[in-house]
């Protein structure tokens, strides 16, 4: 099934929090489920976030019981403000808020005209994000050679996506062409995406992979064990540096250290050409417990201080290519992203 899908009145999606115990779909009847959904990361990955968002404002206008235009727009923004608080570094979040909302104040319907309008707009969202994850996949894979073992960080499978997935698409896309290919999967602390998510899919699929603490990259990297680094982005600045999970800066390092090419794969959804540069990312600081705790149990001593970014920035510099649904990306990244999202 899709990560998430809207049947009726209803937003169904897997909770990822529960996986690889416990495949459970989550019901949200009204926005603010939706909104809590995305806090608490039972749905995550930046398209899936987005197709959530576009869902979320499709239940406020289900909900609202405005009657007239006005009305109905002063309910729909008061949702967005809300949704559009839950996750601050993942741009497409925004893009498909941005989308929704400006889409339906330029068409010109009653109220009622307008939930009919916002409910399919969602969903054209969530369809076009499965064309784009398929045209991503096939461009990412015909980067993959035959033997090819691929460094996996975080989660970007049918998980991260409505469905197909980004740079674990490309893998897995690699492997339904009949290229034999391995994946190293982090595990991707502190919340163990890679553990718990990337391997549960990879079986899934019946991709050979082997599982790795964090630390052990390095070791494979220089052992010249790895061939290529695939990973996904939560946002892209107009100058090609990456944001990603955690982590995904030192893998890069790394890779670019001991030759070995590093992707980034991400819809053009993704990019966001009003940033010049990473450092303007806005970075998600999360709870103390996701690094203090693992399953309710603790880990470190009681009161010590934690710091917990969710994402690191990753310099052009280090980055091969960007992968997108409308070709693959090379430097100089500043004038190639200005002409593919022209």
């Amino acid at each position: 099934m899709r990560t998430i899908e809207m049947i009726g009145n209803v937003v169904k999606l897997i909770d990822q929090r529960k996986l690889p115990r416990v495949f459970e779909i989550v019901e949200c009847r009204d926005y603010r489920a939706v909104e809590h959904a995305i806090k608490d990361m039972t749905i995550r990955g930046a398209p899936a976030i987005g197709a959530a968002a576009a869902f979320g404002l499709a239940l406020a206008a289900l909900e609202s019981k405005a009657t007239t235009r006005d009305d109905f727009l002063r309910d729909l923004d008061a949702a967005e403000k809300i949704l559009r608080a839950t996750r601050p570094t993942a741009v497409n979040l925004m893009w498909a808020l941005d989308r929704v909302m400006n889409a339906t104040r330029a068409i010109n319907l009653d109220a009622n005209g307008l939930r009919d309008f916002v409910v399919a707009e969602a969903q054209r969202i969530a369809e076009e994000d499965v064309a784009i994850n398929s045209a991503m996949a096939k461009n990412g894979a015909a980067l993959i050679n035959d033997g090819d073992t691929i460094l996996h960080h975080c989660n970007t499978g049918p998980l991260a996506t409505v469905d197909v997935g980004t740079a674990l698409g490309c893998i897995i896309e690699a492997h339904r062409q009949g290229k034999q290919v391995h994946v190293m999967v982090d595990e991707t602390r502190p919340r163990l995406q890679g553990a718990r998510l990337t391997a549960w899919e990879l079986m899934q699929y019946g991709v050979p992979m082997t599982l790795i603490a964090d630390n052990a990259a390095g070791h494979y990297l220089r052992a010249g064990k790895i061939q290529k680094c695939f990973v996904g982005s939560d946002r892209v600045a107009a100058n090609g540096d990456v944001a990603n999970k955690i982590g995904t800066y030192k893998v890069a390092v790394v890779a670019h250290e001991n030759g070995v090419p590093f992707y980034a794969v991400m819809p053009t959804s993704t990019i966001d050409m009003n940033l010049p540069h990473g450092d303007l990312i806005p970075i998600e600081e999360r709870d103390a417990r996701e690094v203090t705790h693992i399953e309710g149990v603790a880990i470190a001593p009681e009161g010590v201080r934690v710091g917990n970014p969710a994402f690191d920035v990753t310099p052009n510099k280090y980055i091969t290519a960007l992968v997108t649904e409308r070709g693959v990306v090379r430097p100089p990244f500043g004038e190639n992203l200005l002409s593919i999202m022209k």
